[in-house]
């Protein structure tokens, strides 16, 4: 395991199916009221530039139950937002924590902490990727597939973050990915690039009913994400034909399961129907953040 998770790129195909079996292992064990104490004594420091509602309480409760304790921290709250350097403040925390959980904007301040710290950086959301994401991601598509390679995984809306450590995921356990967005919205070529080089197969659409042909997973994001709200309008109109909607389910097959990271904004890129209808599988999927990241944990930290 790398010292540090900041791209879902940074893990082996072994790594990730340890973290998945101990991901299961662990919610099985939580069902049946079983408790840890594998991370009695450690702290994992949570940093938020953005707002979030699952990874941190994921987060949180996930080092509860393992017997640890995690410590909120807002940006604005601490030093950083009046200057402090990440230099300083990596050195400083790095002798009090065990971790640090980051949810940032840009994914240089990720890198940043990396050189500074001596404590694991975990990425819990950057403007480039969402690792901690597609762990649980992986973990729903193989309670409902039973398995992983040869599936197929269109992902239909903006290349955002999401996609980007979708793709990285994809290609890692031998899934193939559609990705149908709008001219100017695909996701990050060196992404794409590197995923190809890991021997993945990528393809890019402009058609969402193309992408969807033959799915057993459709995935979307919302398409105005933190930091873009003053594109909201033109993101409206330039993603409207995005939608997944009861007639992109009809290209995909029988048994699609359909992902979103939540929140969802029902109506936009997905209809009501479909994300709390019969093929939604996203409250399984926010659930297994909380198995996911125990299981990083555990592999980081025990």
């Amino acid at each position: 395991m790398p010292p540090h998770l900041l791209s879902f790129a940074d893990l082996s195909y072994a790594e990730v199916i340890n973290i998945l079996d101990v991901a299961s292992d662990l919610k099985e064990k939580r069902a049946r009221g079983k408790t840890s104490n594998a991370l009695k004594n450690r702290t994992l420091a949570m940093l938020f530039e953005k707002s979030s509602t699952r990874t941190r309480i994921s987060f949180e409760v996930a080092m509860t139950e393992l017997g640890g304790h995690a410590v909120y921290l807002n940006y604005k709250d601490i030093q950083l937002g009046r200057g402090e350097s990440i230099a300083d403040t990596a050195r400083v925390m790095s002798r009090y924590v065990h971790a640090l959980m980051a949810r940032v904007y840009r994914h240089e301040t990720l890198v940043e902490f990396t050189k500074y710290s001596t404590v694991p950086i975990i990425n819990g959301l950057s403007d480039l990727e969402h690792p901690c994401q597609l762990l649980a991601d992986l973990l729903t598509i193989r309670e409902y597939k039973g398995k992983l390679k040869g599936l197929n995984f269109s992902w239909v809306g903006d290349g955002d973050n999401v996609c980007n450590s979708a793709i990285l995921a994809c290609a890692l356990t031998g899934m193939k990915m559609t990705v149908a967005c709008p001219q100017g919205y695909e996701p990050d070529k060196g992404i794409v690039n590197k995923a190809k080089e890991m021997g993945g197969i990528v393809s890019i659409t402009r058609d969402p009913l193309k992408a969807a042909k033959n799915a057993d997973i459709l995935y979307t994001d919302v398409w105005v994400s933190m930091g873009d709200e003053e594109e909201y309008d033109q993101r409206l109109r330039d993603f409207k034909p995005y939608q997944i909607n009861s007639k992109l389910l009809e290209q995909a097959r029988h048994d699609v399961m359909v992902l979103h990271c939540l929140p969802a904004h029902r109506g936009e890129e997905i209809t009501a129907e479909v994300v709390d209808g019969p093929h939604s599988a996203v409250f399984d999927q926010a659930e297994n953040r909380l198995h996911a990241q125990k299981a990083l944990l555990l592999e980081l930290l025990s």
